[in-house]
């Protein structure tokens, strides 16, 4: 077993001698390549990808920073629109309120002022019933007069005699009694 073991890692290391040599492999200059660019890669992960890495882990967080600004913006403004809608509303209660005052204090005042139209007319009307009757009182007096006045004359004229003061006031009696009758 042991030489099988050997049989085949010199077969092998033949295999790639052969695949080496084919290739034109050259060992101490393809360490040296290897060499160079593990140099090369730490140099490039040490100045390049180290502050990329670190710019985008600070943009990285910038922008959750960013994030949560803007969460607790959007929370703030929900909480001034309600508070904004519930002095709206508010307002419009208390607008309403003194709008169902107004009306009320509008009615009570038309009710008021009608009253007192109302009681104004009712004067109106007893001033002109007061005037018409003394109207009709005088036109009745002067009615009385001038057919009493009448009277006179026409007995006078119809009679042909002089009639006497005491004679025309008992006359204009006579008549004005007639006439309230």
């Amino acid at each position: 077993m042991k030489f099988e073991i050997i049989f085949a890692a010199s077969s092998l290391g033949e295999t790639a001698r052969g695949i080496t040599e084919k290739f034109g492999v050259n060992w101490p200059q393809f360490f040296a390549q290897v060499v160079s660019f593990c140099i090369v890669a730490a140099l490039l992960y040490r100045f390049a990808y180290k502050p990329i890495l670190q710019v985008l882990d600070e943009r990285k967080k910038r922008i959750a920073e960013s994030l949560q600004q803007a969460q607790k913006i959007k929370e703030e403004l929900a909480k001034t629109e309600a508070a904004r809608q519930e002095m709206l509303a508010r307002a419009n209660a208390e607008a309403n309120k003194l709008i169902e005052e107004a009306r009320a204090a509008a009615a009570k005042l038309q009710e008021a002022e009608a009253k007192k139209a109302i009681a104004m007319a009712e004067q109106i009307i007893k001033k002109a019933h007061e005037a018409a009757a003394a109207d009709r009182m005088q036109m009745m007096a002067d009615l009385r007069k001038e057919i009493g006045r009448l009277v006179v004359e026409t007995t006078i004229k119809v009679t042909g005699k002089v009639l006497t003061p005491e004679e025309h006031r008992k006359l204009i009696e006579e008549t004005n009694r007639a006439l309230a009758a």
